[in-house]
């Protein structure tokens, strides 16, 4: 999936907006109230809820096992629950296996860790290539990914949401938990990116 994708309009998004101004334009719906609703799912619920679940995971062994375990249950330990996000998996990366997260079907996304989905997780070239190409997929976004290394994809659906829990960066020993939520991305968590390195961090 080409980058070039991301700005381009779906057929839902144009439908999404047109049935928005027409219940702005009805006085069905304040501007305000819906700018709110974007704003907290940007910026008030993930993805820095699922960055820190990542980060916690990544200093806390006993917590990573519980996130491994049952998704859902540790998300709503850090009061993380609420609209599509009650069925989480997380699915971890290896040495030898990286795990990429879309939905064939239409955009299920769990809103409560990761915020409100990207433009390219709704397109149809990335809901496509991601299962038939993965591999071509993830180099468009950056990612190589060696041969050896196994590709795992997983399909979200209205019953089950997909969380990655990224590899720990090195040079990170020490780190606290906010320190290291810094280094993981949405990307990350969908699995079309690696979590950032230490030097990739802007002040």
């Amino acid at each position: 999936m080409s980058r070039e994708h991301s700005h381009l309009p779906s057929e839902t998004e144009l439908r999404a907006r047109a049935l928005e101004s027409l219940l702005v334009e009805k006085g069905l719906v304040k501007p305000a109230t819906l700018d709110a609703i974007i704003e907290t799912y940007q910026n008030q619920v993930g993805p820095r809820n699922g960055a820190h679940l990542v980060a916690l995971a990544w200093a806390d062994a006993d917590f990573r096992q519980r996130l491994l375990a049952d998704a859902s249950a540790a998300a709503a330990e850090m009061g993380y629950i609420g609209r599509q996000g009650e069925h989480l998996q997380a699915v971890e990366n290896t040495p030898r296996a990286h795990n990429l997260v879309v939905c064939t079907l239409c955009s299920c996304y769990p809103w409560t860790v990761l915020g409100l989905p990207p433009v390219w997780y709704k397109s149809a070239p990335y809901r496509s290539r991601a299962v038939s190409e993965p591999r071509a997929v993830l180099a468009e976004f950056g990612t190589e990914v060696s041969e050896e290394v196994e590709i795992r994809v997983w399909d979200s659906t209205s019953e089950m949401r997909y969380l990655v829990l990224p590899m720990r960066p090195p040079g990170t020993d020490g780190w606290s938990v906010e320190q290291l939520s810094r280094l993981v991305t949405r990307n990350a968590m969908i699995g079309v990116e690696q979590a950032l390195l230490p030097e990739q961090l802007t002040s």
